[in-house]
C-alpha cells in the first residue's frame, strides 16, 4: 500500500468516514473510494464496491476492460451504544466487544454503572440526550435501550431515530412497545421512523436468561448489519 494512500485510510477512519480500496493487480494502481463517487468507476467496481462493503470482506473482479482489481472495503470501526447499566447490558457488552464494536454504556444511575459492574468499557453517567450528543451516531452505529424506565430510554430514541444508525433495538413486551410509541409519536416522530425500533429487541429464539437476551441482541444486530433491515 502507498504511503499516501495509508495516511488517506488513516485520516478517513479518523473521521469515521467509509473508504473502499481499488488495488490493480497487473500494475499497482490504487484508488481510493468513498460513498459519492462509487459511479464513477462503472457499474461493476460500484457494485462490488457495496458488496464488499456490505460483507466487510475483500474481493478479486474484473473491470469493464478485464483487468483484475483487488476490491478492499475499510468502514470505520463498528460501535454500539447501550443505555441501561442492567445484567443484559453486562452480557451484551462483552458479546458486542467480541464482536468487533466499541461499546458505551449510558446511565445517569451511578449505583448501576460502575466500573466493577463494566470493567474495560466506555461508561457516561450523562442523560441520554448529552451523551449521546457527545458520543455521535452514525451508519456504523447501533443502539440499545435496557433501562425500562421512559425517563431514560425513550430521549435515547428519540436521539437514535434522528440519526442514521443501522440498529435500533428496545426492550420491552408489546404492551410497553405500543405505549412508547404513542409517547414518541407525540414528541414529534413519525410512523416510519418507529418502524425502525426493533421492540421487543432481539430475535425470537425463546430467549429467558439476561445471557440469552443478550445473545438474541448480538444476533439480530449482525442480521442487520449484514443484511440490512
Amino acid at each position: 500500500m502507498k504511503r499516501a494512500t495509508l495516511d488517506a485510510l488513516l485520516a478517513a477512519r479518523a473521521g469515521r468516514e467509509t473508504r473502499v480500496r481499488l488495488l490493480w493487480l497487473a500494475d499497482g494502481r490504487e484508488r481510493l473510494l468513498s460513498r459519492d463517487d462509487e459511479a464513477s468507476v462503472g457499474e461493476i467496481l460500484s457494485g462490488a464496491a457495496q458488496q464488499a462493503l456490505a460483507s466487510g470482506r475483500g474481493q478479486l473482479v474484473e473491470d469493464e476492460g478485464g483487468e483484475a482489481v483487488f476490491v478492499h472495503p475499510f468502514p470505520p470501526a463498528l460501535r454500539l451504544v447501550i443505555v441501561g447499566a442492567v445484567h443484559i447490558a453486562q452480557r451484551l457488552a462483552i458479546l458486542a466487544r467480541d464482536l468487533g464494536y466499541r461499546v458505551t454504556i449510558v446511565d445517569p444511575r451511578r449505583g448501576f454503572l460502575t466500573e466493577q459492574r463494566f470493567p474495560g468499557f466506555v461508561l457516561s453517567h450523562d442523560w441520554p440526550e448529552a451523551a449521546l450528543a457527545a458520543h455521535g451516531l452514525d451508519e456504523r452505529c447501533a443502539l440499545v435501550t435496557l433501562s425500562h424506565d421512559p425517563k431514560i430510554d425513550e430521549p435515547a430514541l428519540e436521539v437514535g431515530l434522528r440519526s442514521a444508525c443501522f440498529y435500533i433495538g428496545a426492550l420491552g413486551s408489546r404492551r410497553t412497545q405500543a405505549k412508547r410509541r404513542a409517547r414518541l409519536l407525540e414528541a414529534g416522530l413519525d410512523e416510519p421512523a418507529l418502524a425502525r425500533i426493533h421492540g421487543p429487541v432481539g430475535l425470537d429464539i425463546g430467549a429467558r436468561s439476561p445471557a440469552e437476551i443478550a445473545l438474541s441482541i448480538a444476533a439480530e444486530m449482525t442480521e442487520c448489519l449484514r443484511k440490512g433491515s
